[in-house]
């Protein structure tokens, strides 16, 4: 009994649900219950709408930005925007590649997987792992960002990843 309350007590609760941004064919599993967030940003050389789903849980923070790009010619570049400015936002100095597999992704040689390794505002160090990817010309960017990044629900959470249907 105390073996099966000390690994209880190591296991982050996540309560995993599956959400499907607005107008999107994709879905993924969040281990919590997000916020839904939609502005405009300026991507690939103009003006969309960008729809985020995010919450923290597990002290991750998780999310699922998404944005219809509606001309097929802005959707590599802003794939390798948003890779970039994940890499900015941490000042990490380098990106390891991962492996992606997206279901029903529409195939494009800026989709990728990183891990990226730097700092906060504050100074204290994170990980993130980042992948964007595409399907006709929506582009999404799922992210699992913390302190230290639990193997098993980062795999839940990009191996739950799906678009097209």
């Amino acid at each position: 009994m105390p073996l099966l309350l000390a690994l209880s007590a190591c296991t982050p609760s996540l309560n995993w649900r599956e959400v499907r941004p607005e107008g999107s064919t994709a879905t993924v599993l969040l281990p919590c219950k997000p916020s839904v967030v939609a502005r405009a940003v300026r991507l690939a050389g103009g003006p969309v709408r960008l729809l985020m789903h995010a919450c923290s849980g597990g002290e991750q923070t998780w999310a699922l930005a998404a944005a219809d790009m509606a001309d097929p010619g802005r959707v590599a570049p802003a794939l390798d925007e948003l890779r970039a400015a994940a890499l900015a936002n941490l000042g990490a100095a380098a990106a390891t590649p991962l492996q992606l597999n997206v279901s029903g992704a529409t195939p494009n040689a800026s989709s990728s997987r990183v891990l990226l390794r730097g700092k906060l505002p504050d100074g204290a160090a994170v990980q993130e792992q980042v992948a964007v990817f595409t399907h006709g010309t929506w582009v999404f960017q799922a992210t699992v960002l913390g302190a230290q990044l639990p193997a098993d629900a980062v795999e839940t959470f990009f191996g739950s990843l799906r678009v097209g249907r």
